[in-house]
Protein backbone atom coordinates (compact mmCIF):
# COMPACT_ATOMS: atom_id res chain seq x y z
CA UNK A 1 0.00 0.00 0.00
CA UNK A 2 2.22 2.76 -1.29
CA UNK A 3 -0.21 5.57 -0.44
CA UNK A 4 -0.60 4.09 3.16
CA UNK A 5 3.60 4.37 3.25
CA UNK A 6 4.01 7.66 1.92
CA UNK A 7 1.07 9.23 4.25
CA UNK A 8 2.69 7.56 7.76
CA UNK A 9 6.20 8.72 6.56
CA UNK A 10 5.30 12.26 5.82
CA UNK A 11 4.52 12.15 9.82
CA UNK A 12 7.47 10.53 11.16
CA UNK A 13 10.21 11.18 7.96
CA UNK A 14 11.31 8.11 5.98
CA UNK A 15 13.70 6.70 8.20
CA UNK A 16 11.08 6.70 11.05
CA UNK A 17 8.98 4.27 8.69
CA UNK A 18 9.53 1.17 8.04
CA UNK A 19 7.93 -0.91 5.61
CA UNK A 20 10.67 -3.31 3.78
CA UNK A 21 9.83 -6.80 3.81
CA UNK A 22 13.29 -7.43 5.30
CA UNK A 23 12.85 -4.57 7.95
CA UNK A 24 9.50 -5.84 9.08
CA UNK A 25 10.86 -9.31 9.33
CA UNK A 26 11.97 -8.69 12.89
CA UNK A 27 8.46 -7.54 14.07
CA UNK A 28 6.37 -10.17 13.36
CA UNK A 29 6.97 -11.61 16.53
CA UNK A 30 7.34 -10.91 20.36
CA UNK A 31 8.93 -13.01 23.09
CA UNK A 32 6.37 -15.54 22.32
CA UNK A 33 7.87 -16.77 18.89
CA UNK A 34 5.47 -19.67 18.17
CA UNK A 35 2.67 -16.91 16.85
CA UNK A 36 3.59 -14.54 14.01
CA UNK A 37 1.95 -11.93 11.69
CA UNK A 38 3.93 -9.71 9.32
CA UNK A 39 2.92 -6.21 9.91
CA UNK A 40 2.09 -3.76 7.08
CA UNK A 41 4.62 -0.79 8.38
CA UNK A 42 6.16 -0.30 11.64
CA UNK A 43 6.04 3.72 12.36
CA UNK A 44 8.33 5.33 14.84
CA UNK A 45 6.83 8.51 16.62
CA UNK A 46 8.16 11.08 18.76
CA UNK A 47 4.89 12.32 20.11
CA UNK A 48 1.32 12.43 21.13
CA UNK A 49 0.50 14.03 18.13
CA UNK A 50 2.84 11.90 16.01
CA UNK A 51 0.70 8.78 17.63
CA UNK A 52 -3.02 10.61 16.99
CA UNK A 53 -1.60 11.70 13.53
CA UNK A 54 -0.97 7.77 12.36
CA UNK A 55 -4.13 6.95 13.90
CA UNK A 56 -5.82 9.07 11.77
CA UNK A 57 -4.00 7.88 8.48
CA UNK A 58 -4.60 4.35 9.50
CA UNK A 59 -8.50 4.45 10.23
CA UNK A 60 -8.91 6.84 7.19
CA UNK A 61 -6.98 3.53 5.25
CA UNK A 62 -9.20 0.66 7.19
CA UNK A 63 -5.90 -0.32 8.23
CA UNK A 64 -5.95 -1.85 12.29
CA UNK A 65 -2.84 -0.91 14.15
CA UNK A 66 -1.18 -2.31 17.09
CA UNK A 67 1.28 -0.41 19.85
CA UNK A 68 4.76 -1.93 20.35
CA UNK A 69 7.60 -1.40 22.92
CA UNK A 70 10.74 -3.51 23.39
CA UNK A 71 8.81 -6.67 22.08
CA UNK A 72 9.64 -8.50 24.84
CA UNK A 73 5.89 -10.05 25.39
CA UNK A 74 5.43 -13.86 26.19
CA UNK A 75 1.74 -13.81 24.82
CA UNK A 76 1.67 -12.21 21.32
CA UNK A 77 -0.08 -9.60 22.38
CA UNK A 78 2.17 -7.12 20.34
CA UNK A 79 1.86 -8.76 17.05
CA UNK A 80 0.27 -7.13 13.81
CA UNK A 81 -2.63 -9.49 13.42
CA UNK A 82 -4.97 -8.06 9.98
CA UNK A 83 -1.56 -6.92 8.55
CA UNK A 84 -2.07 -3.97 11.03
CA UNK A 85 0.55 -0.96 11.54
CA UNK A 86 3.09 -1.10 14.12
CA UNK A 87 2.90 2.33 15.76
CA UNK A 88 6.35 1.42 17.93
CA UNK A 89 6.66 3.66 20.98
CA UNK A 90 10.43 2.71 22.02
CA UNK A 91 11.19 6.76 20.86
CA UNK A 92 8.91 7.90 23.68
CA UNK A 93 11.83 7.29 25.90
CA UNK A 94 11.70 10.52 27.93
CA UNK A 95 10.89 11.09 32.12
CA UNK A 96 9.19 14.34 31.62
CA UNK A 97 9.38 14.70 35.62
CA UNK A 98 9.91 13.26 39.12
CA UNK A 99 8.35 14.29 41.55
CA UNK A 100 9.80 13.75 45.11
CA UNK A 101 7.64 15.71 47.46
CA UNK A 102 4.56 13.55 46.37
CA UNK A 103 6.65 10.49 44.97
CA UNK A 104 5.46 10.24 41.53
CA UNK A 105 7.43 10.50 37.93
CA UNK A 106 5.49 10.93 34.32
CA UNK A 107 7.11 9.18 31.51
CA UNK A 108 6.71 8.58 28.03
CA UNK A 109 5.78 5.04 27.31
CA UNK A 110 9.16 4.07 25.73
CA UNK A 111 11.37 4.64 28.98
CA UNK A 112 12.87 1.76 29.85
CA UNK A 113 11.56 0.08 33.12
CA UNK A 114 14.87 -0.25 34.78
CA UNK A 115 15.74 3.33 33.58
CA UNK A 116 13.07 4.80 35.98
CA UNK A 117 14.20 3.57 38.96
CA UNK A 118 17.73 4.46 38.25
CA UNK A 119 16.59 8.19 37.51
CA UNK A 120 14.77 8.22 41.13
CA UNK A 121 17.22 6.93 42.83
CA UNK A 122 19.24 9.95 43.61
CA UNK A 123 15.73 11.25 45.59
CA UNK A 124 15.75 7.85 47.71
CA UNK A 125 12.63 6.41 45.23
CA UNK A 126 12.28 3.38 42.73
CA UNK A 127 9.68 2.19 40.67
CA UNK A 128 9.13 -1.13 42.12
CA UNK A 129 7.23 -3.37 39.19
CA UNK A 130 10.14 -5.52 38.03
CA UNK A 131 9.53 -8.09 35.51
CA UNK A 132 12.26 -9.98 34.69
CA UNK A 133 13.30 -8.33 31.62
CA UNK A 134 13.21 -4.78 33.06
CA UNK A 135 16.37 -4.11 31.73
CA UNK A 136 14.67 -4.20 28.22
CA UNK A 137 10.84 -3.51 28.47
CA UNK A 138 8.87 -0.23 28.87
CA UNK A 139 6.56 1.31 30.53
CA UNK A 140 4.24 1.14 28.03
CA UNK A 141 4.39 -2.31 27.53
CA UNK A 142 4.08 -2.93 31.44
CA UNK A 143 0.77 -1.10 31.43
CA UNK A 144 -0.76 -2.70 28.47
CA UNK A 145 0.37 -6.60 30.01
CA UNK A 146 -0.31 -5.12 33.83
CA UNK A 147 3.09 -6.20 34.14
CA UNK A 148 4.60 -7.92 37.73
CA UNK A 149 7.87 -9.16 38.75
CA UNK A 150 9.57 -10.86 41.41
CA UNK A 151 8.40 -8.03 44.09
CA UNK A 152 5.09 -8.06 43.38
CA UNK A 153 4.25 -9.85 46.36
CA UNK A 154 5.07 -6.39 48.37
CA UNK A 155 4.67 -4.10 46.09
CA UNK A 156 1.83 -5.35 43.19
CA UNK A 157 1.60 -5.25 40.27
CA UNK A 158 1.48 -2.43 37.66
CA UNK A 159 -1.65 -1.75 38.07
CA UNK A 160 -0.98 -0.91 41.68
CA UNK A 161 1.45 1.78 40.54
CA UNK A 162 -0.07 3.50 37.68
CA UNK A 163 -2.09 7.20 38.94
CA UNK A 164 -2.99 8.74 35.35
CA UNK A 165 -2.71 7.83 31.93
CA UNK A 166 -2.67 10.05 28.40
CA UNK A 167 -4.41 7.45 25.76
CA UNK A 168 -4.67 8.35 21.91
CA UNK A 169 -8.08 6.64 21.01
CA UNK A 170 -9.24 4.12 18.42
CA UNK A 171 -10.52 7.71 16.98
CA UNK A 172 -7.41 9.48 17.56
CA UNK A 173 -8.85 11.52 20.10
CA UNK A 174 -6.40 12.16 22.94
CA UNK A 175 -7.64 11.91 26.68
CA UNK A 176 -6.91 12.08 29.99
CA UNK A 177 -8.05 9.67 32.85
CA UNK A 178 -7.36 9.72 36.44
CA UNK A 179 -4.59 12.25 37.94
CA UNK A 180 -1.30 12.46 40.15
CA UNK A 181 -3.40 11.72 43.60
CA UNK A 182 -4.67 8.41 42.20
CA UNK A 183 -7.94 9.29 43.04
CA UNK A 184 -10.43 10.88 39.75
CA UNK A 185 -14.63 10.76 39.93
CA UNK A 186 -16.87 8.45 38.32
CA UNK A 187 -15.36 5.16 36.32
CA UNK A 188 -11.95 3.87 37.38
CA UNK A 189 -10.89 4.10 33.47
CA UNK A 190 -6.85 3.75 34.99
CA UNK A 191 -8.30 0.44 35.77
CA UNK A 192 -9.55 -0.61 33.00
CA UNK A 193 -6.62 0.91 30.86
CA UNK A 194 -4.05 -0.73 32.46
CA UNK A 195 -3.62 -4.88 31.38
CA UNK A 196 -6.21 -3.94 28.32
CA UNK A 197 -3.28 -5.00 25.96
CA UNK A 198 -3.58 -2.30 24.07
CA UNK A 199 -7.17 -2.89 22.75
CA UNK A 200 -8.63 0.55 24.18
CA UNK A 201 -6.49 3.14 22.98
CA UNK A 202 -2.30 3.91 23.16
CA UNK A 203 -1.22 5.21 26.23
CA UNK A 204 1.35 8.09 25.46
CA UNK A 205 2.07 9.34 28.64
CA UNK A 206 1.87 7.77 32.21
CA UNK A 207 1.87 8.88 35.89
CA UNK A 208 3.45 6.37 37.97
CA UNK A 209 3.86 5.61 41.90
CA UNK A 210 7.16 5.78 43.24
CA UNK A 211 7.89 4.35 46.28
CA UNK A 212 10.96 4.82 49.51
CA UNK A 213 14.01 3.10 49.12
CA UNK A 214 13.87 0.17 51.77
CA UNK A 215 16.51 1.60 54.47
CA UNK A 216 17.78 -1.88 54.49
CA UNK A 217 17.90 -5.14 52.58
CA UNK A 218 18.36 -8.75 53.30
CA UNK A 219 18.21 -11.44 51.00
CA UNK A 220 18.94 -15.14 51.59
CA UNK A 221 19.06 -18.23 49.45
CA UNK A 222 17.41 -21.75 50.99
CA UNK A 223 18.59 -24.63 49.00
CA UNK A 224 16.49 -28.02 49.34
CA UNK A 225 16.59 -31.36 48.11
CA UNK A 226 12.85 -31.14 47.28
CA UNK A 227 10.99 -28.46 45.30
CA UNK A 228 7.63 -29.54 47.42
CA UNK A 229 9.35 -28.94 50.36
CA UNK A 230 10.75 -25.82 49.10
CA UNK A 231 6.67 -24.56 48.17
CA UNK A 232 5.78 -25.38 51.90
CA UNK A 233 8.15 -22.99 52.99
CA UNK A 234 6.80 -20.34 51.36
CA UNK A 235 3.18 -21.26 52.98
CA UNK A 236 5.22 -21.13 56.42
CA UNK A 237 6.38 -17.96 55.48
CA UNK A 238 3.22 -16.34 54.75
CA UNK A 239 0.98 -18.12 57.56
CA UNK A 240 3.43 -16.72 59.97
CA UNK A 241 2.63 -13.16 58.91
CA UNK A 242 5.67 -11.78 57.20
CA UNK A 243 5.44 -10.47 54.12
CA UNK A 244 8.85 -10.40 52.01
CA UNK A 245 9.35 -8.75 49.04
CA UNK A 246 10.04 -11.49 46.88
CA UNK A 247 9.86 -15.50 47.32
CA UNK A 248 11.44 -17.13 44.22
CA UNK A 249 11.92 -20.44 43.60
CA UNK A 250 14.60 -22.04 40.62
CA UNK A 251 14.45 -25.95 40.06
CA UNK A 252 17.08 -27.87 39.38
CA UNK A 253 16.85 -28.03 35.62
CA UNK A 254 17.20 -24.09 35.79
CA UNK A 255 20.08 -23.80 38.41
CA UNK A 256 21.79 -26.18 35.66
CA UNK A 257 21.26 -23.81 33.05
CA UNK A 258 21.93 -20.46 34.72
CA UNK A 259 25.12 -22.02 36.27
CA UNK A 260 26.42 -23.21 32.11
CA UNK A 261 25.81 -19.51 31.40
CA UNK A 262 27.02 -16.23 31.84
CA UNK A 263 24.48 -15.91 34.51
CA UNK A 264 26.59 -18.16 36.34
CA UNK A 265 25.68 -17.71 40.51
CA UNK A 266 27.49 -20.39 42.21
CA UNK A 267 23.95 -22.07 42.65
CA UNK A 268 24.32 -25.94 43.74
CA UNK A 269 24.05 -27.87 40.75
CA UNK A 270 23.07 -30.55 43.47
CA UNK A 271 19.90 -29.18 44.62
CA UNK A 272 16.43 -29.84 43.23
CA UNK A 273 15.46 -26.33 44.29
CA UNK A 274 16.16 -23.21 45.63
CA UNK A 275 14.09 -20.37 47.42
CA UNK A 276 15.46 -16.97 46.82
CA UNK A 277 13.93 -14.64 49.84
CA UNK A 278 14.23 -10.39 49.93
CA UNK A 279 12.74 -8.74 53.23
CA UNK A 280 13.20 -5.27 53.09
CA UNK A 281 12.42 -2.64 55.51
CA UNK A 282 13.60 -0.52 58.90
CA UNK A 283 17.00 -1.64 59.97
CA UNK A 284 15.84 -3.20 63.51
CA UNK A 285 12.91 -5.18 62.00
CA UNK A 286 15.13 -7.47 59.32
CA UNK A 287 17.54 -9.63 61.34
CA UNK A 288 14.74 -11.20 63.49
CA UNK A 289 12.84 -11.79 60.40
CA UNK A 290 15.67 -13.59 58.59
CA UNK A 291 16.22 -15.72 61.62
CA UNK A 292 12.71 -16.77 61.90
CA UNK A 293 12.84 -17.36 57.61
CA UNK A 294 15.89 -19.64 57.66
CA UNK A 295 14.45 -21.37 61.07
CA UNK A 296 11.15 -22.18 58.72
CA UNK A 297 13.28 -23.10 55.95
CA UNK A 298 15.13 -25.67 57.92
CA UNK A 299 11.86 -27.25 59.15
CA UNK A 300 11.16 -27.81 55.55
CA UNK A 301 14.33 -29.62 54.74
CA UNK A 302 16.44 -26.79 53.44
CA UNK A 303 20.16 -28.56 53.75
CA UNK A 304 21.21 -24.71 53.75
CA UNK A 305 20.59 -20.92 54.42
CA UNK A 306 23.07 -18.38 52.92
CA UNK A 307 22.29 -14.78 53.72
CA UNK A 308 23.80 -12.31 51.54
CA UNK A 309 26.65 -10.41 53.10
CA UNK A 310 26.93 -7.67 50.95
CA UNK A 311 25.22 -6.01 47.72
CA UNK A 312 27.57 -7.61 45.00
CA UNK A 313 26.63 -11.43 46.85
CA UNK A 314 22.69 -9.98 46.62
CA UNK A 315 23.23 -9.28 43.04
CA UNK A 316 24.71 -12.58 42.05
CA UNK A 317 21.64 -14.17 43.46
CA UNK A 318 19.50 -12.08 41.59
CA UNK A 319 21.50 -12.19 38.59
CA UNK A 320 20.69 -15.89 38.45
CA UNK A 321 17.00 -15.72 39.18
CA UNK A 322 16.43 -12.70 36.57
CA UNK A 323 18.82 -14.37 33.88
CA UNK A 324 17.04 -17.49 34.18
CA UNK A 325 15.11 -17.33 30.91
CA UNK A 326 17.87 -15.96 29.13
CA UNK A 327 20.29 -19.17 30.40
CA UNK A 328 17.55 -21.71 28.93
CA UNK A 329 18.35 -20.77 25.39
CA UNK A 330 21.35 -23.78 26.18
CA UNK A 331 18.71 -26.37 26.05
CA UNK A 332 16.97 -25.95 22.88
CA UNK A 333 16.25 -24.14 20.09
CA UNK A 334 12.82 -22.95 21.40
CA UNK A 335 11.05 -21.95 24.56
CA UNK A 336 7.66 -21.86 25.84
CA UNK A 337 7.25 -19.84 29.17
CA UNK A 338 4.29 -20.00 30.88
CA UNK A 339 2.36 -18.04 33.07
CA UNK A 340 -0.53 -18.89 35.56
CA UNK A 341 -1.73 -18.57 39.19
CA UNK A 342 -2.55 -20.73 41.80
CA UNK A 343 -3.69 -20.35 45.96
CA UNK A 344 -0.63 -20.47 47.64
CA UNK A 345 -1.87 -23.25 49.66
CA UNK A 346 -2.15 -25.33 46.39
CA UNK A 347 1.32 -24.91 45.16
CA UNK A 348 3.03 -27.78 46.52
CA UNK A 349 0.47 -30.63 44.39
CA UNK A 350 0.18 -28.30 41.52
CA UNK A 351 4.20 -27.71 41.20
CA UNK A 352 4.05 -31.37 41.69
CA UNK A 353 1.75 -31.83 39.03
CA UNK A 354 2.87 -29.68 36.50
CA UNK A 355 5.88 -31.73 36.70
CA UNK A 356 4.46 -34.89 36.26
CA UNK A 357 2.46 -33.50 32.92
CA UNK A 358 6.31 -32.79 31.67
CA UNK A 359 7.40 -35.97 32.27
CA UNK A 360 4.15 -37.51 30.88
CA UNK A 361 4.73 -35.43 27.15
CA UNK A 362 8.34 -36.53 27.85
CA UNK A 363 9.38 -33.01 27.52
CA UNK A 364 12.22 -30.86 29.27
CA UNK A 365 9.96 -28.85 31.56
CA UNK A 366 11.79 -26.18 33.94
CA UNK A 367 10.31 -24.19 36.83
CA UNK A 368 11.31 -20.74 38.03
CA UNK A 369 8.67 -18.44 39.23
CA UNK A 370 7.30 -16.22 41.88
CA UNK A 371 6.06 -18.31 44.51
CA UNK A 372 4.85 -15.89 47.03
CA UNK A 373 2.23 -14.97 45.12
CA UNK A 374 1.60 -17.94 43.23
CA UNK A 375 2.65 -17.21 39.73
CA UNK A 376 3.62 -20.14 38.40
CA UNK A 377 5.98 -19.78 35.03
CA UNK A 378 6.64 -24.05 34.08
CA UNK A 379 9.21 -23.23 30.90
CA UNK A 380 9.39 -25.38 27.81
CA UNK A 381 12.46 -26.33 26.07
CA UNK A 382 11.89 -27.48 22.49
CA UNK A 383 12.49 -27.66 18.78
CA UNK A 384 9.24 -26.39 16.55
CA UNK A 385 11.17 -28.19 13.81
CA UNK A 386 10.09 -31.73 15.37
CA UNK A 387 6.04 -31.69 14.71
CA UNK A 388 5.34 -34.54 17.05
CA UNK A 389 7.86 -32.76 19.89
CA UNK A 390 5.55 -29.05 19.10
CA UNK A 391 1.84 -30.98 19.41
CA UNK A 392 3.13 -32.57 22.74
CA UNK A 393 4.32 -29.13 23.83
CA UNK A 394 0.68 -27.56 23.02
CA UNK A 395 -1.05 -30.22 24.49
CA UNK A 396 0.98 -29.61 27.93
CA UNK A 397 0.30 -26.26 28.10
CA UNK A 398 -3.35 -26.88 27.48
CA UNK A 399 -3.53 -29.32 30.08
CA UNK A 400 -0.90 -27.04 32.79
CA UNK A 401 -3.37 -24.67 32.36
CA UNK A 402 -6.17 -26.76 32.84
CA UNK A 403 -4.70 -28.04 36.47
CA UNK A 404 -4.24 -24.78 37.49
CA UNK A 405 -7.50 -23.15 37.20
CA UNK A 406 -9.34 -26.39 38.47
CA UNK A 407 -6.70 -25.92 41.60
CA UNK A 408 -8.84 -22.51 42.02
CA UNK A 409 -6.05 -20.16 39.90
CA UNK A 410 -6.18 -18.23 36.67
CA UNK A 411 -4.71 -18.44 33.13
CA UNK A 412 -2.57 -15.68 33.64
CA UNK A 413 -0.74 -13.52 36.38
CA UNK A 414 1.68 -11.12 34.08
CA UNK A 415 1.50 -12.07 30.83
CA UNK A 416 -1.63 -11.39 29.45
CA UNK A 417 -4.02 -13.53 27.01
CA UNK A 418 -2.79 -12.34 23.90
CA UNK A 419 -2.93 -14.32 20.69
CA UNK A 420 -1.22 -17.28 23.10
CA UNK A 421 -4.51 -17.52 25.77
CA UNK A 422 -7.19 -16.58 23.51
CA UNK A 423 -8.91 -19.86 23.18
CA UNK A 424 -8.51 -20.90 26.72
CA UNK A 425 -10.63 -17.69 28.28
CA UNK A 426 -13.57 -20.66 28.38
CA UNK A 427 -11.80 -22.22 30.87
CA UNK A 428 -12.63 -19.50 33.21
CA UNK A 429 -15.41 -16.93 31.65
CA UNK A 430 -18.69 -17.56 30.24
CA UNK A 431 -20.11 -16.58 27.02
CA UNK A 432 -21.79 -13.90 29.23
CA UNK A 433 -18.77 -12.99 31.10
CA UNK A 434 -16.85 -12.46 27.69
CA UNK A 435 -19.58 -10.61 26.36
CA UNK A 436 -19.57 -7.94 29.00
CA UNK A 437 -15.61 -7.60 28.29
CA UNK A 438 -16.19 -7.23 24.73
CA UNK A 439 -18.77 -4.40 25.13
CA UNK A 440 -16.51 -2.60 27.38
CA UNK A 441 -13.91 -2.79 24.67
CA UNK A 442 -16.48 -1.65 22.02
CA UNK A 443 -17.29 1.65 23.76
CA UNK A 444 -13.67 2.60 23.04
CA UNK A 445 -12.91 0.85 19.81
CA UNK A 446 -16.00 0.23 18.21
CA UNK A 447 -14.61 -0.76 15.05
CA UNK A 448 -12.30 -3.05 16.68
CA UNK A 449 -9.29 -1.78 14.63
CA UNK A 450 -6.90 -1.07 17.79
CA UNK A 451 -4.87 -4.37 18.28
CA UNK A 452 -7.71 -7.06 17.02
CA UNK A 453 -7.70 -10.62 17.34
CA UNK A 454 -6.17 -10.49 20.88
CA UNK A 455 -7.71 -11.60 24.35
CA UNK A 456 -11.36 -12.83 22.82
CA UNK A 457 -11.56 -16.53 21.53
CA UNK A 458 -11.46 -17.03 17.92
CA UNK A 459 -13.92 -20.12 19.35
CA UNK A 460 -15.12 -19.68 22.62
CA UNK A 461 -16.09 -21.85 25.47
CA UNK A 462 -19.98 -22.02 26.34
CA UNK A 463 -19.95 -23.31 30.41
CA UNK A 464 -23.22 -23.15 31.76
CA UNK A 465 -22.00 -22.43 35.53
CA UNK A 466 -18.83 -22.04 37.36
CA UNK A 467 -16.48 -24.29 34.88
CA UNK A 468 -14.16 -25.15 38.23
CA UNK A 469 -17.68 -26.47 39.60
CA UNK A 470 -18.52 -28.31 36.26
CA UNK A 471 -14.94 -30.34 36.00
CA UNK A 472 -14.46 -27.95 32.59
CA UNK A 473 -17.55 -28.89 30.46
CA UNK A 474 -17.56 -27.49 27.26
CA UNK A 475 -19.92 -26.99 24.70
CA UNK A 476 -17.90 -25.10 21.44
CA UNK A 477 -19.19 -21.93 19.83
CA UNK A 478 -17.82 -20.58 16.77
CA UNK A 479 -17.34 -16.58 17.44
Amino acid sequence: MPVLIEALSSIVGGAGCLSRPEELLVYECDGLTLHSAKPTAVVFPHSTGDVARIVEVCRRFATPFVARGAGTGLSGGAIANEGAVIIECSRMDRILQVNVEDRYAVVEPGVVNADLSKASRPHGLFYAPDPSSQFTCTIGGNIAENAGGPHTLKYGTTTNHVLALELVLPNAEVIRLGSPTGWSSGYDLVGAVVGSEGTLGIVTEATVRLEALPEKVETLLAIFPDIVAACRTVGDIIQSGLVPAALEIIDRRTIAAIEASVYAAGLPLDAEAVLLIELDGPAVELAPQVERVAAMARRQGATGVDVAQDDAERERFWRARKGAFGAMGRLAPDLYVHDAVVPRSRLPEVVAAVCAIGDRYGLKLSNVFHAGDGNLHPNISFDRRDPDELERVMAAGAEILETCVRAGGVITGEHGIGTEKRDFMGLMFTEFDLGAMSRLRAAFDPDGVCNPGKIFPTTRFCVESNPKARGYDRVRFEA
